[in-house]
């Protein structure tokens, strides 16, 4: 075990090593009788009743959700001192192990019903400085003796720097440095004097903010108030059209407001948006950070609808680049490379194209991107910051968390001044009636922009989704069948054993949950599994099924209504429709992931401009963002995706502004297979951005929720339901 008073050490996981030199001496003060009340397993029942609660009443609280991942570590330790303590009869080691897996089960039963817990199981899971604390408070309540270094919590050391050896300064930053060493300081904006009153200063304010987008809200989109636009607002290049809801855009930013989430629709045109606000406010030099899929094109977009203005796009080590261009373009790859020298740069404005990419403020990528953002905020306080995205939550509403630190409405745990300021003057507290919607107004008038297509782009064609079932009749198909009959009974022997071995209390859990709680555990085993069959490596083989069938569909398709695009997630699935269309003589392009930036906007231009090109093969990860493939109107998935925005941002390379045709969506799905369950899945709910952005009262479920819901499907026909 990770010593819990050393800073090194960011996880605590099950082996006891940090706490070797008390071992003996705690053992001696937690060895008690099982039935006593002492020790530590009374303060876990305790500790995990509350847990209990708190998620039978919603989403579970950051305090709580602390309490919950200490309950799991102690519970880990407590288990392993069990079995290893030889001074304990082997009656009392069952009856200490009984105890605990009652705690367990209650845990199982809080992430059945929060499913955010889940990655708090995890023995790698980051442990903060509070959860360090409450393990020794909890350690200390149970009568055990800790030693010095357990007692002293130390702040966790900060996040380890970029390796020295992989930052680069190019020649040509080297040379504007030389011809410019000053940054002149921003003194047009005094930040404003801190908020009078503090009547909010000591409540806990992040997890009421989330709370209030989690919850629908009567249809109400979640979008600021933007200006009439102006003449000047509404001015762009010869031959290019702004739409309305464009230019309300540029001219908010014109009128002065400089942070934004800009999370419009997928095809609502928000580089556009993003390249005029820069211009309107000049806002240059700007920083734009992109997936790698995309730079090429917004170089063209830079072009395009600022032509007046230059780009230059970072790839590699940045050896042709161009330090004096307006416009700089970097991927999320190689940022790790170039943030050292980026700060100094003197940027008046970052753009975050695909803003949910940094939602894991511990990766590497978000710590850069959020540590560039702030050196531009210290020079640059009235800097403008777009964070742009369609989906800018896709598994749980944290995800904002990173998003509002990047633009600086948040520092990472709790408001920044301005939007403490806009709290304050509700005048409620979390406490109080009516400050969920308040606060969330309040968010929302710090720059959140939402607008859908059925709503400002009335032009645009119709979108429909039209399923193609097909049936699996060959021996792959028959393997895949017998594959999830064997699955489904491995799940019933889970459950039947599940069920015998309940005693108490625990025999009132409905038997919707426990199966729940069965497909949870199938779930988590097949995340780390390497071998064998699970819900992952059957949906790959109904893939690899499917391939050759959709392949043909689409080549009916490329030959009675023209260009097609064709998307899969695995690449046999794309290697084998390849294959067939180069038998049907299509001729066709590719997009990948592992291809390069420049490679891959050749192939895009191929098949938007070059007409005997028919079908582009596209993966739904490299493909499924960003692009422009509206030269199609017709789009082919041949896998599904686990989540309804996935499948949303890949059809919407389509159907975007400027498409003149409607869009059809088909897709190809294993009839008799957990892939129609899948299909049902992903349309019965509604995405998390829905609810908390459109004001969408529906149900909300994740990829893993879906994951679990097609388990249970499957341990249900096991069951003979």
């Amino acid at each position: 075990m990770a010593r819990s008073g050393r800073s090194e050490g960011n996880t605590i996981n099950g082996t006891a090593r940090g706490a070797a030199r008390s071992s003996s001496r705690r053992s001696a003060q937690r060895r008690v009788r099982p039935g006593d009340d002492a020790g530590i397993i009374p303060v876990l029942a305790r500790a995990v009743r509350e847990i209990e609660g708190a998620a039978e009443r919603g989403r579970v609280s950051a305090s709580g959700r602390t309490k919950f991942q200490v309950i799991a570590l102690l519970m880990r330790e407590e288990r392993a001192r069990a079995k290893q303590d030889t001074q304990v009869s082997d009656a009392d080691r069952a009856e200490i192990l009984k105890r605990l897996d009652g705690v367990a089960t209650i845990l199982a039963k809080a992430a059945a019903r929060d499913t955010s817990l889940i990655s708090l199981l995890g023995e790698d899971a980051p442990v903060s400085d509070a959860a360090r604390a409450l393990r020794r408070d909890m350690l200390m309540a149970s009568g055990a003796e800790l030693s010095p270094d357990e007692l002293i919590i130390a702040a966790e050391a900060p996040a380890p720097a970029p390796e020295v050896e992989r930052q680069v300064v190019p020649q040509s930053v080297i040379s504007r440095q030389l011809s410019n060493p000053f940054l002149a300081p921003d003194f047009s904006a005094v930040p404003p004097p801190p908020p009078q009153t503090r009547r909010l200063a000591n409540w806990e304010l992040l997890d009421p903010l989330f709370r209030a987008f989690e919850h629908g809200s009567g249809g109400n989109v979640a979008s600021m108030e933007l200006p009439e636009p102006s003449e000047s607002d509404r001015r762009v290049p010869g031959g290019l059209e702004l739409f309305h809801h464009q230019a309300e855009f540029v001219a908010s930013a014109r009128a002065g407001h400089r942070t934004y989430l800009l999370a419009d629709e997928p095809g609502l045109g928000k580089t556009a948006q993003a390249l005029l606000a820069a211009s309107a406010t000049q806002a240059y030099p700007l920083l734009v950070v992109v997936p790698n899929v995309v730079k090429m094109n917004w170089a063209r977009e830079v072009e395009r609808w600022t032509p007046n203005r230059t780009a230059t796009v970072i790839h590699g080590d940045g050896n042709d680049l161009d330090a004096y261009a307006d416009v700089v373009i970097v991927n999320y790859d190689v940022l790790d490379r170039h943030v050292g020298w980026l700060r100094t740069l003197g940027f008046q404005g970052m753009v975050v194209d695909e803003a949910h990419f940094i939602k894991n403020r511990e990766s590497q990528r978000s710590r850069h991107v959020l540590s560039l953002a702030e050196s531009i905020r210290m020079l640059r306080p009235r800097a403008l910051m777009i964070a742009l995205t369609g989906t800018p939550l896709i598994n749980t509403i944290e995800d904002f968390r990173a998003i509002w630190q990047f633009l600086g409405w948040i520092d990472g745990e709790k408001p920044t001044r301005e939007l403490m300021a806009k709290l304050e003057e509700t005048g409620l507290t979390p406490a109080d009636f009516g400050f969920f919607a308040e606060a969330r107004q309040a968010v929302i008038d710090m720059g959140i922009v939402r607008r859908k297509k059925l709503d400002v782009a009335s032009n645009l064609p119709a979108k429909r989704i039209a399923d193609l079932p097909v049936e699996l009749d060959d021996d792959l198909g028959r393997g895949i069948r017998e594959a999830e009959r064997e699955l489904g009974q491995r799940l019933k022997s889970r459950y039947l054993a599940l069920l015998s071995s309940r005693s108490g209390a625990d025999r009132e859990t409905p038997h919707d949950e426990l199966m729940r709680m069965v497909a949870r555990a199938e779930l988590e085993e097949s995340k780390a599994a390497k071998t064998g069959d699970n819900v992952f490596t059957m949906v790959r083989r109904i893939g690899q099924a499917k391939a050759v069938l959709a392949a043909d569909y689409t080549a009916q398709l490329a030959r009675s209504v023209g260009k097609v695009v064709f998307f899969a997630k695995h690449i046999d699935v794309m290697d084998a429709a390849e294959e067939t269309f180069a038998r049907r003589g299509l001729k066709t392009v590719s997009i990948r992931g592992d291809q390069t930036a420049a490679h891959r906007q050749a192939e895009v231009d191929a098949f938007n401009n070059d007409p005997e090109v028919s079908v582009v093969v596209a993966s739904l990860t490299a493909a499924g963002v960003g692009l422009n493939l509206q030269a199609a109107s017709n789009v082919v998935l041949a896998e599904l995706s686990w989540t309804s925005a996935e499948q949303t941002q890949a059809i919407d390379r389509v159907h975007r502004i400027g498409q003149e045709e409607p869009v059809t969506a088909w897709r190809v799905i294993a009839a008799q297979t957990i892939d129609s369950k899948i299909a049902e899945l992903i349309d019965s709910k509604a995405g998390l951005a829905a609810r908390a952005l459109d004001g969408s009262d529906e149900d909300v479920v994740d990829a893993s929720e879906i994951q679990v819901e097609a388990l249970v499907t499957l341990l249900r026909a096991a069951l003979g339901e």
